[in-house]
C-alpha cells in the first residue's frame, strides 16, 4: 500500500523519538536546566512503538529513524531496535545519536544490520563543545566517531552552525570528509530551542559560500529526490559535504517523511502544531483499521509547506528533544 499526501507526495519514511531526555544541553535545542521531562506513562512504550511501527509498514513506510533526545538513553532501546527489524516492510532502520552513550553498542548495531548512523557533534573544540553542550563529553563522542569509522556503520556528522559560535568548524569538521569516508552535513539553526527565540541562525547560503571559499573545486550534485541535504563533492575527498536548509525549507516539496514526537503525536511537519495523538490509539484495543485511518486522515491534511505549516499555529516554543531530532 502507499502512503500518498494531500499534495501527491509519497510518504514512506518515519522519525521516531523514542524519549525525550538528553545528558547535553545544546544552545539550540533546550534551555540550560534542561526541560520538563516526560513521565514514563507519558512515552509510548516499546509495545506502542512496535504496533505503530506495524502499521506505518502497512501503510508503505519501509525506512525508519530512531532519534531522541538521546536514544541510547532509554534502557529498552536496543530491543526496540531489534523487534523493529522483524516488522515485514521495513527496509532499512537508522539511528541519530550524540554519541555520547553509543560506543558500547556498535557491535550489536552492526550485528543487527544497521548500515547508518548520524551523529551529532557541532565543534571538535573541547572549549567551544562545553560552551554550545553545556556538559563536557567531547572525548566521549570523538570515541564513537573513531569506532564507527571501523565498523561496517556509514557514518554522516551533523552539525547546527551557530554565528559567533561554531562558524570557524566549518572548517575543521568539513576537512575530516577529505581523509575520511564520512559525510559531513552542516545545519540551519532552527527555532525549536525550547523558547522560540533565535538570533544566532546561519544560512544555508552563508554556509556555503564559505565552504567555496576554502574549496574552489568544490561541486554541487543534483539534489537526490526526497533529501534534506544539498550535497557536494570534490576529487580529492574521501567522503562528501552536505547542506541542510532546515530553517530556509527549500525541500520541502519532495518530503517523504513524518516524525513521531515521544509522547505519540505524528507530526506531518516540523513547523506544523501537532495535534493528531496516537498514544491512546495504541494503547487501547483500537484495531489497526482504526490506528491507519487516524494515520491517513492526518497526511490527507498535510500542508504544503513549512512555511504554511508555521502560519498556522501558535509562536514556536518546543525544543528539538521533545520533538524528535
Amino acid at each position: 500500500m502507499a502512503l500518498i499526501d494531500n499534495h501527491g507526495r509519497s510518504i514512506d519514511y518515519a522519525r521516531i523519538a523514542v524519549t525525550d531526555q538528553c545528558n547535553l544541553r545544546c544552545t539550540y535545542c533546550m534551555p540550560e536546566q534542561g526541560l520538563n521531562w516526560l513521565k514514563k506513562d507519558e512515552l509510548l512504550t516499546q509495545d506502542e512503538i512496535h504496533k505503530l511501527i506495524q502499521n506505518l509498514a502497512f501503510l508503505g513506510v519501509k525506512k525508519i529513524r530512531f532519534t531522541g533526545g538521546e536514544p541510547f538513553l532509554r534502557k529498552d532501546f536496543l530491543d526496540i531496535v531489534k523487534n523493529t527489524k522483524s516488522i515485514p516492510g521495513i527496509r532499512e532502520i537508522s539511528i541519530t545519536t550524540n554519541g555520547t552513550y553509543t560506543e558500547p553498542h556498535i557491535q550489536e548495531l552492526v550485528d543487527l544490520g544497521i548500515k547508518s548512523i548520524n551523529l551529532s557533534v557541532d565543534t571538535l573544540n573541547p572549549e567551544r563543545f562545553l560552551k554550545m553542550a553545556r556538559r563536557d563529553w567531547l572525548p566521549q563522542v570523538q570515541s564513537t566517531f573513531n569506532s564507527l569509522l571501523d565498523s561496517p556503520i556509514q557514518v554522516k556528522l551533523n552539525a547546527v552552525i551557530m554565528a559567533g559560535q561554531n562558524e570557524e568548524d566549518i572548517e575543521a569538521l568539513s576537512r575530516l570528509a577529505i581523509t575520511m569516508p564520512v559525510d559531513i552535513r552542516f545545519i540551519e539553526e532552527m527555532p525549536f530551542n525550547g523558547s522560540g527565540i533565535n538570533t544566532s541562525r546561519v544560512s544555508a547560503k552563508d554556509i556555503e559560500m564559505r565552504l567555496l571559499e576554502l574549496y574552489p573545486a568544490l561541486h554541487k550534485l543534483p539534489m537526490q529526490p526526497t533529501s534534506t541535504s544539498q550535497e557536494y563533492s570534490h576529487e580529492d575527498f574521501s567522503g562528501k559535504i552536505g547542506i541542510i536548509a532546515a530553517y530556509s525549507r527549500t525541500f520541502c516539496g519532495t518530503c517523504n517523511r513524518i516524525r513521531i514526537t515521544p509522547s505519540g503525536h505524528l507530526k506531518t511537519c516540523l513547523y506544523d502544531k501537532s495535534n493528531n495523538s496516537l498514544k491512546s490509539f495504541l494503547s487501547s484495543d483500537s484495531s489497526d483499521f482504526i490506528i491507519q485511518e487516524k494515520i491517513i486522515q492526518a497526511i490527507g491534511a498535510r500542508f504544503a509547506n513549512g512555511f504554511d505549516a508555521e502560519k498556522h499555529r501558535a509562536p514556536i516554543h518546543e525544543s528539538m528533544a521533545s520533538i524528535g531530532g
